[in-house]
């Protein structure tokens, strides 16, 4: 079954890829697309693996919120480092301010709308790779050969591999630009596996992306289209570390950038958790976790806090 929704999530993926027609219709298009991956997830958890959708590592507490500001927080210093890093070296230069994709387009409205798509990218992308996928495939591999710990590891690795991959269709892209966004996969998976949780992947994903693309004029992930933006630069400096077309992702910049965070996010759980290691109740299915909730050492149990639609 796990193999039937990922191919569903990997078609509703290349759906993104196809020309809507002209620019709205395209817009339009793509944030269907995630609303779609998002339902699809939903349905896939409710009624082909009969858990809860809180199971994800979506749910609404206090604690989820707290971790979900910190990702928020954790994108935006990480862009805003990159992109003065880059105009101290004149790697940028700003060109103009309050950009919009074209003359009749108010800022305001363009900006908004811009938003709610990286909304929406950030919730689809980490509910189909980290909330479902992985999870998934870790229960699969779980055995007596494979170890919890061992088959989270190999699903954060494989589900990386296959976000860069997906990633291939993207504008600018190139093989170097698909190893860099899988280990950006690795980099977005950090949090979960040592938490259960989706609150710092997914506040980390949009606010990365939207800084990104729409405050700082960067590419993301290749993609231009997206191009209203509080800060419009002109790019040069070498390709290997700014990423060129692609964008920060593609290059040395945002791997640094990658590892930075990861520190960051080990020191907030360490700070949140008291305690630093896998979550491996990620690899053991849900009706079996519900019998050791006493031997769970982490506070913040997958789905337990969460408010089940």
């Amino acid at each position: 079954m796990t193999v039937a929704i990922f191919l569903v999530v990997a078609i509703l993926f290349a759906l993104a890829s196809i020309p809507f027609g002209d620019l709205v219709n395209f817009k339009v298009g793509h944030l269907q697309t995630n609303v779609a991956i998002i339902i699809t997830i939903w349905l896939a958890s409710r009624f082909i693996d009969r858990r809860r959708f809180s199971e994800t590592g979506i749910y609404f507490k206090k604690s989820w919120w707290m971790d979900f500001g910190f990702g928020l927080l954790l994108g935006i210093i990480l862009m805003t480092i990159i992109f003065l890093v880059e105009q101290a070296l004149g790697w940028v230069t700003i060109s103009e301010t309050y950009r919009t994709e074209s003359p009749e387009q108010s800022f305001t409205t363009a900006i908004i709308f811009t938003a709610l798509f990286f909304l929406s990218v950030g919730i689809a992308e980490e509910l189909a790779f980290r909330g479902y996928l992985l999870p998934n495939l870790a229960e699969g591999l779980n055995s007596r050969l494979i170890k919890p710990n061992a088959a989270i590891m190999i699903s954060w690795i494989f589900t990386s591999v296959i976000f860069g991959i997906g990633h291939l269709v993207n504008p600018n892209a190139t093989l170097v630009s698909a190893i860099n966004i899988a280990l950006g996969g690795i980099f977005l998976g950090f949090a979960y596996v040592l938490t259960g949780s989706l609150a710092i992947p997914v506040g980390l994903h949009i606010s990365w992306n939207f800084f990104q693309g729409n405050v700082f004029g960067f590419p993301v992930s290749g993609s231009t289209e997206w191009s209203t933006t509080f800060v419009a630069v002109e790019q040069s400096g070498p390709e290997f570390w700014t990423g060129g077309p692609f964008g920060p992702e593609g290059g040395l910049i945002g791997l640094l950038g990658f590892l930075s965070g990861m520190a960051i996010t080990a020191l907030w759980i360490r700070f949140r958790n008291g305690r630093l290691a896998l979550y491996t109740q990620i690899a053991i299915p849900p009706e079996i976790t519900s019998t050791k909730q006493s031997e769970v050492p982490s506070p913040s149990i997958r789905g337990d806090t969460g408010i089940d639609p």
